[in-house]
This record gives structure tokens, sequence and C-alpha cells, in this order.
């Protein structure tokens, strides 16, 4: 008997020169719904619609074209079981061989909406697939008895299986059904996360399921013994970033970029000033702004030149021919930006190696984050609350000038993004000492306030969380320090206040804590 083949797409790519291989070389017969079906007849490859092969029309405006027996009965028979073959017989349905069936474009519906700035859930929810997934995991699910396509990169595969044995192997079927089971369960948690936060507005679900689709295998994971593989959840992120030199992203460097992208994005609002970040190990050892692009990185640089080296740089304004030059002139290892003017493009040229990522939106990340345990996983909404000091509580006799309190807020953006325990001291818009991931607020203090030397007198403080006795307070004053922005809640906030107000300090509490282990 001839074989029957059921061609059911949303992407088109290659589905035409497909089918026409299926129907000269291996003479299957197609059946198809209305959208392929079309394609198809237009290049003149013979092919009967769905609706005339069942003899029902399609309705609800196409949402219902596949849902019946002649198709699903096809798909499921057991060749091997006398009773299935039985009921195709009396039923006049053909058995089903191959089954070719993309998905309605979900995701790059939502991914779309979110580059133009529009929610339009009616839109979205007509981009959920009903048949497409019950073909889909009806056929994998019969993998013994024939073969599921769902991505247009399976297709010349098929065929050279078809060459070489006249048929597909079982261990070709049981991978492609695999690769089926694995795409629709992302599939329907790309829709339970969209759902979750545009109706729910809960990012955290009762069952969490993760999936994502393999971007790329990486050389190795953090270190060379551990095998590491990227993968991708969505259509927004580092799977759309350019990269327009460099090696190949590794484990380490994907990881850093994302640090770097979560910091760069504080800067991006609209009266934000150009800024650069520099990270090494997911902390920055510079962070600064300034009236043009290449004083901020030159200042970023400068606030430790010698972590800077082989370092990642996060900037929010495209990469101009000044900037360019300056992030010649020492090793680093990636760089991201919005964008890369021509000149500029050229001169990195000039340091081939680095990696030079352009990542337009720099704002959007996981709603959700998530650590592994043994038996399990955490998981919490994104930090993404940063209190304005409109909101903050100065809690001092002295009170911040406007300056100073721009300074303060500068310093408690960058503060959120260091390892805990935290403190950075910031002056002129420029980190000056950084003291990350201590075991005590008072080691990160002094390695703060150690590493900014001379630049103290005068310098705001930040801290992530709350100072649980005065001897912190006590110590950023003897450097010099002016003022110092802290979430407060420690039982002894009124120790630390009164250590402030005898010293001259100014204090500001935001109410909130910026842990991040």
């Amino acid at each position: 008997m001839t074989r029957l083949a059921l061609l059911s797409t949303s992407d088109k790519t290659g589905i035409v020169d497909f089918a026409r291989r299926l129907v000269d070389e291996f003479q299957f017969e197609l059946i198809s719904s209305g959208g392929t079906a079309a394609v198809l007849k237009a290049a003149g490859i013979p092919v009967t619609k769905v609706s005339d092969y069942t003899g029902a029309p399609e309705i609800l405006g196409g949402r219902v074209k596949t849902l019946h027996p002649r198709i699903h009965g096809g798909i499921l028979a057991r060749r091997d079981e006398e009773s299935d073959r039985a009921d195709l017989t009396n039923n006049n349905i053909r058995p089903i061989d191959l089954v070719v069936v993309n998905l309605y474009p979900f995701e790059q519906t939502i991914a779309q909406q979110k580059a133009e700035g529009v929610e339009d859930l009616a839109a979205a929810i007509e981009q959920i697939d009903i048949g497409g997934p019950a073909m889909l995991r009806a056929a994998a699910k019969n993998f013994a008895h024939l073969t599921v396509l769902c991505a247009p990169d399976q297709y010349e595969l098929y065929l050279q299986e078809l060459g070489n044995n006249g048929e597909a192997s079982r261990a070709f079927r049981k991978g492609c059904a695999l690769r089926v089971f694995s795409q629709t369960a992302a599939y329907d948690s790309a829709i339970a996360t969209y759902l979750s936060q545009s109706i729910m507005e809960a990012p955290l679900l009762q069952t969490f399921s993760l999936s994502g689709q393999a971007q790329q295998t990486l050389r190795y994971g953090e270190n060379p013994h551990q095998s590491a593989l990227w993968y991708r959840t969505g259509e927004t992120g580092w799977a759309t970033a350019t990269q327009l030199q460099g090696k190949e992203l590794s484990y380490n460097n994907l990881v850093d970029l994302e640090a770097a992208r979560q910091i760069i994005a504080e800067f991006t609002s609209p009266e934000d000033e150009p800024a650069a970040a520099i990270l090494k190990h997911n902390n920055p050892c510079g962070v600064a702004q300034a009236s043009s692009l290449v004083t901020a990185y030159q200042s970023a640089f400068d606030a430790d030149s010698t972590s800077a080296f082989g370092g990642i740089v996060a900037l929010n304004r495209p990469i101009d021919a000044a900037t360019a030059q300056a992030l010649t002139q020492t090793f680093l290892e990636c760089v991201v930006a919005p964008g890369c003017k021509p000149e500029a493009a050229e001169i990195l040229q000039a340091k081939g190696k680095v990696r030079v990522m352009i990542l337009p939106d720099l704002v959007s990340g996981p709603a959700v984050t998530l650590k592994t345990i043994a038996g399990g996983f955490l998981a919490q909404a994104a930090d993404e609350a940063l209190t304005p000091p409109s909101d903050w509580q100065i809690v001092t006799q002295a009170k911040p000038s406007p300056e100073q309190l721009a300074e303060l807020f500068f310093a408690w953006k960058v503060v959120k993004h260091v390892k805990s325990n935290a403190i950075v001291v910031t002056g002129d818009r420029t980190t000056r000492g950084v003291g990350a991931g201590q075991m005590n607020r008072v080691g990160s203090v002094k390695i703060a306030l150690e590493q900014a030397g001379n630049f103290t007198h005068g310098a705001i403080l930040a801290s992530d969380g709350f100072f649980p006795f005065d001897d912190s307070v006590r110590t950023a004053a003897a450097a010099g320090i002016a003022a110092i922005v802290q979430p407060g809640g420690s039982v002894r906030d009124a120790d630390s206040i009164k250590a402030a107000d005898e010293l001259g300090l100014v204090m500001a509490l935001t109410q909130t804590r910026h842990f991040l282990h």
C-alpha cells in the first residue's frame, strides 16, 4: 500500500522541497491542512486537504481541522494489533506513516508583543495550538509504527533514512518522539509562564515546569572537567543577541554576561547618563556614569584596573569610536552593548578575540530565578525591586544634599548586584571600593574602604544588608565617609543611627535589602 503522510506546518521552511521528494522519490500520498495544502498545491504537488479526507469541514474559524477519528485513528493504530487493524478497516481509515507538524508561533507572538511594548492577550491566546500538539503527541506515543517530525531541520535526516534503509529505523523514530515530547513540554511551559504573568500576575505556580531548547553545546562548564550545554527558554534574551566578533562563548562568559546585563539594566532609563560596568567573576569591579560613554568606561576601568584585566564590560549606549579605541587598550573577555557604530566595529577588530555582543534589549530578564538543591530546586521571583530615594527614610540629623542623594542612589543600584555581604564605596558616580562575599559585614567594609584609598573622604557607602552593630558606621566615619545608605531592619538600628548622628554622617534607610548569594 502507498504510504501516507500528514503535513500540517506553521513554519513552511523547506516544506515544498520535502513534500516533492516524498512524492517523487518515495511515492508517498499527502494529506494536509488548509494553509499547508494551499502552499503545496501552488507548487504543483498533489495533496488532499484534510477536510476532504475526513469528510468534515474546518470549523470555528480553523480551530478544528484535524481532530477527527480518520486522522487520530490513522496515527495511533498499532499495526501489529489485529483489533486495531480491524478498526481501521471497519471505519475506512488508512494508517498514517509520517506526521509532519510544527506549532503555532506562540513564543514568537508574545516576544513580538513585548518588543513593541503591547500586550494583546486575545492575540496570544489564538496562537495556542490545539490540533498540533495532539497530533504530535499521538504520533510520538506510537513511534513504534510511524515517524513524527516537528522541525524543518529533521526533513533531510528523514529522507536519508528512507534512502538508506527504505524506512526510518526504530532508533530514529524514537529520537524523533523524544524531541516531540521535549518540544510540547516547552510549548506548554511557555504558555503557563505567560498566563501566570499576564492573568494571575504571580510567576510562581504550585507546579513549576522548566524546559528549554538546546542553543549551543559549550566547551565545558565552570571547570574543564564539567560538561555544559546552553538552553534557551524563549525568543528573548541572549539567544537573540548578535555576536560581532570573538571566540565562541563559554559557560563562564554567559554567566558573567548575564550579571553584567543585570547591572547595566539599572542605568537604562531615559534620564540616565552614559554608564559602564566592568565585572569579574560575577562581581562588579568598576561601575561609572559620566557625560560621555568613553569617560564612563575609563572611570569604571580606573576604579580597579587590576581586576578589570580580562573582565566583562557592559555599556548602556551603542559603542562609539572613542569608546572602542579605549576598549582595545587592555585584554577583555567580552563586551555587551545595545548597539555598535560601524566605525567602532572596525576599531574593535584590532582585538579580534574579544567577544563583542549586541543585545538591544538590556532590560528584559528572567521573571523567576532558580537554584538547584539535592532532590529539587528553589524558585523565587527575580529581584527587580529598586526603592527610589523618595521612599527612603533619612533617619539622621544631617540631611543629604541633592547631589549626595543622587550619589546614594547610584551606590544603591550598584550594591544590589554585589555578592553578599556587600559594601560599595562611590564618589562622582564611580565605584571607589567594592567589598564582596565576605563572611561578615565588617570584613566587607574594610575591604571596600581599603580599596577606595584616598577617595573615601566625602564619599558614599552602601550596604546590601543592615548593620547589626555600630562598628561599621564608626569605621566608615573614620575613613571620611559622608553618607551611608542601607536597608535597616536590625533590632539595633538605633545604635547605628546614634553613631551616625554622633559622627555627623547622613544615613538613609531604604526598607529593602538586596542579598545576593
